[in-house]
């Protein structure tokens, strides 16, 4: 039986892109495969997600982006986190560590 890849829950992409440029600026297709690698291959990202999330992360001024050579030599645009998406992140892992909580506790009946 193949492996079902899990959807993300909707409004998780924001913060997985954050995290996975935490430390270190990377393009489109390096944060999809750090999202992956972070998540023991659980995660997939697909571009048609991820595109739209990198512009209106860039739109709010959590990322910003230039322009450089990737590993095999071609023009890739570089994504790096701000000061402003360093605190999002932050609000982010606040938020998802609450909610997870209540979930956990409505699955486990305490």
């Amino acid at each position: 039986m193949a492996k079902e890849k899990p959807d993300l829950v909707y409004g998780t992409l924001d913060m997985l892109i954050l995290r996975a440029l935490q430390h270190d600026p990377r393009h489109g297709l390096a944060i999809a495969d750090r999202i992956q690698q972070m998540s023991k291959e659980i995660l997939h990202v697909e571009q048609g997600s991820l595109y739209p999330a990198l512009y209106r992360l860039e739109a709010q001024g959590w990322i910003k982006a230039e322009w450089g050579v990737s590993d095999n030599n071609r023009r890739a645009r570089y994504y790096e986190l701000t000061a402003a998406g360093r605190k999002q992140l932050s609000a982010e892992r606040e938020h998802w560590a609450r909610i997870t909580k209540g979930i956990n506790l409505v699955l486990t009946g305490t």
